[in-house]
């Protein structure tokens, strides 16, 4: 466990604090790596992120998270690679941002020319974090907290989903959300390094990049990781 989410509960221990403020006053604004035309408010080992956590989101919550939102992870960041490499991909189109995290995949579709994005993100302070990346990037950005993965597609054109296969309970929600979109007529593009519980299957390699991702050794060479085409089971 990172230094940042261990033991510094601070003296705020115990209140609901503001997440913008507290993201904007702890946390730092600088580059994504590997991707220097975005900036992202990024943890480090004094931001003290264990004061955001709420005890009760332990228990009330579906699926209560360590704060995926404060670091890049390379599905996320590789699928805004290939979207700034390729701003076709996304000109002039209606874009849900699925999982969105910090939101570095809509905020390099919004660069690169989308009509419209949506970011979808359950955990309600990356919901904040999503507004202030955003707003630092000079974007507009409709964020949607909550899961939308229980519901119908909403009305876009193509879905993004970076690092959306990182454990068999959320990959398991997801699969059939993106069919049903499949079905709607809705393109989707994967970005992943390869996690545990990707769906090999029914994707299509575009590219990839080799980038690095939060958690690996710092003396690990990154791997490379892709940018798929999510199919449907026939293979279309």
């Amino acid at each position: 466990m990172d230094s940042d989410l261990a033991g510094d509960t601070g003296p705020d221990h115990g209140l609901r604090l503001d997440p913008g403020e507290f993201i904007k006053a702890n946390m730092r604004l600088v580059p994504v790596p590997a991707l220097p035309e975005i900036q992202f408010y990024t943890a480090h080992p004094g931001s003290g992120l264990r004061r955001l956590v709420d005890p009760e989101d332990d228990v009330n919550e579906a699926e209560p998270q360590p704060p995926y939102w404060a670091y890049a992870w390379a599905g996320g960041t590789v699928l805004a690679r290939y979207i700034l490499d390729h701003p076709i991909t996304v000109a002039g189109r209606r874009v849900l941002d699925l999982g969105a995290g910090s939101g570095i995949v809509g905020i390099a579709a919004a660069k690169a020319g989308a009509r419209e994005v949506i970011a979808a993100e359950i955990d309600r302070n990356g919901v904040a974090a999503l507004g202030l990346n955003a707003a630092a990037n000079g974007v507009a950005i409709t964020v949607v907290g909550g899961d939308v993965t229980a519901g119908s597609p909403p009305v876009v054109d193509l879905v993004l989903a970076g690092d959306v296969f990182y454990g068999h309970d959320v990959a398991s929600r997801v699969m059939p959300f993106l069919d049903r979109c499949l079905a709607a007529g809705i393109e989707i593009l994967v970005g992943d390094p390869g996690r545990a519980c990707l769906p090999r299957s029914r994707l299509r390699l575009l590219a990839e990049y080799t980038v690095p991702d939060f958690g690996e050794a710092k003396d690990a060479a990154p791997s490379p990781s892709g940018v798929f085409r999510f199919k449907t089971e026939a293979g279309g």
